[in-house]
């Protein structure tokens, strides 16, 4: 039986049983193989249990396609993750990471299996409690094979034929996932700074509505930003004696175009989603949550620590700020890695949030300022992250520093001329300047958690912004 029928449409395979010991093969092999995947998010602590939740077969009996839900136990923690499981009478070369056992193994990277995904959603339709739809204004031309993209950690995407990309959340949660949402409302506002959604694979979560995947046209010949930022401070650094405005690789102008891009983001989900006014308990709050952050990551980083005091006197300050705010949907997560240049601009990608927040928390709507922060934050990491694990050089680090602070004005000057929602961010300097240091207070507990050497760049970040040397 193959993922599609000669007629172009999928089978209906949901009466076709998965097979007896699929289910008890998860559960024995999940648990070691979880921690090793890229975007397991739970490798702070070990995994106690999984528990298959559901199997949907997609394509079978040889190959087979499995889609599985799995909830993953840890400790007082029970968090729901998503898969393809294949199985063929010949294994396919397929990376090693992505076997499970002798039998069956992970099938994102199974071009040939995962093809029948797009199919599904220009066919329409559904399987067991899956449903598969194009979006209304999209036609889906199928039969196209997928190749995963290597890069991807918190999720997996799968390209298809240089047309469309298909995002696989992979810890799942109720409702429609804040990405596919906030893409729906910018395609609604006009926005020309997202890629185009087509369509969209839903679910269920223990009786709930789910979003599992989302598809959007891919733009072959974009450019990262997080390359073509650290691209420009490597040549900038080739030449220690040349000034960043000086630079050929300068990327000033790159930036201003970004912040107005961000700017116009911004503006678009207000239109399309709506804004309203922080209530006044809303600085305290906000005050509360920053130092309770910084309380947490002191006890556990000491380095952080004897930057306590000062960080807990701006973050106090803000209690003072008396500019009216305006709450929103907002990205969540902005940093040179979620944006793409394009022949025609900057596009803005992944607006789940921050990927370890609870949803509720990324749901929430929150001040434009907050983007705006931790874009600055990446500039800063953008400039130092060819000096990590270097040898100290007072003139190196000086030019890294020139390119930060060129790159930073004129992102805040785009977004300024812009005229997004909360006009000149340097106009609200107190409250941008709390924002960046809750940014690096919880850079420093990722640092600390999973990359300590590079520890040292939010810690002289915070250590520059507390000390007034910068």
């Amino acid at each position: 039986m193959s993922p599609l029928s000669p007629h172009g449409s999928p089978p209906d395979l949901s009466d076709l049983p998965e097979p007896p010991e699929l289910s008890g093969a998860l559960a024995a092999l999940l648990p070691d193989w979880l921690p090793a995947q890229r975007w397991f998010a739970g490798k702070d602590r070990p995994v106690d249990e999984v528990r298959p939740a559901s199997l949907t077969v997609l394509a079978g009996p040889d190959p087979l396609l499995v889609h599985a839900v799995v909830d993953v136990v840890q400790g007082d923690r029970t968090e729901p993750y998503q898969l393809l499981v294949g199985r063929r009478s010949r294994v396919p070369e397929v990376a090693s990471a992505a076997l499970l056992g002798e039998r069956f193994y992970e099938a994102s990277g199974d071009a040939d299996l995962t093809a029948g995904l797009l199919d599904r959603m220009a066919a329409g339709g559904s399987a067991g409690t899956l449903r598969f739809a194009a979006e209304p204004d999209a036609t889906l031309e199928p039969g196209l094979r997928s190749r995963p993209i290597t890069a991807e950690q918190s999720n997996t995407s799968l390209v298809y034929g240089g047309q469309y990309i298909l995002k696989l959340f992979r810890k799942l949660s109720p409702g429609l996932n804040k990405d596919l949402l906030l893409h729906r409302a910018l395609q609604s506002a006009g926005c020309k700074h997202v890629a185009r959604v087509v369509g969209s694979i839903s679910g269920e979560l223990h009786g709930e509505p789910a979003t599992m995947g989302m598809l959007q046209e891919f733009l072959p010949d974009a450019v990262d930003g997080w390359a073509m930022a650290t691209t420009s401070v490597r040549d900038l650094l080739a030449d220690p004696d040349q000034p960043a405005a000086e630079a050929g690789g300068d990327f000033a102008g790159e930036s201003e175009r970004l912040g107005a891009a961000v700017a116009e983001v911004h503006a678009d989900l207000a239109t399309a989603l709506g804004t309203e006014p922080a209530d006044g308990d809303e600085l305290d709050r906000t005050v509360r949550a920053m130092t309770e952050r910084l309380d947490q990551v002191s006890e556990a980083v000491p380095e952080l620590a004897v930057h306590a005091p000062a960080l807990r006197e701006v973050f106090e300050a803000v209690r003072a700020h008396e500019a009216p705010i305006s709450l929103q949907y907002i990205h969540g997560d902005l940093h040179l890695g979620q944006v793409l240049r394009t022949v025609n601009g900057w596009l803005l990608l992944d607006f789940e949030g921050e990927p370890a927040a609870p949803v509720a928390e990324r749901h929430a709507l929150r001040s434009p300022l907050r983007d705006v922060a931790g874009m600055l934050r990446s500039f800063d990491y953008a400039a130092h992250q060819r000096l990590v694990g270097q040898p100290e050089n007072a003139d190196v680090t000086r030019h890294a520093m020139e390119w930060a602070r060129r790159n930073r004005a004129a992102f805040c000057a785009g977004y300024a001329r812009a005229g997004g929602p909360v006009g000149d961010p340097q106009e609200h300097a107190d409250l941008l300047r709390a924002f960046e240091l809750d940014k690096a207070v919880y850079e420093v507990a990722y640092e600390h958690a999973n990359r300590p050497d590079w520890l040292s760049v939010p810690l002289a970040a915070i250590a520059r912004s507390t000390d007034g040397s910068e």
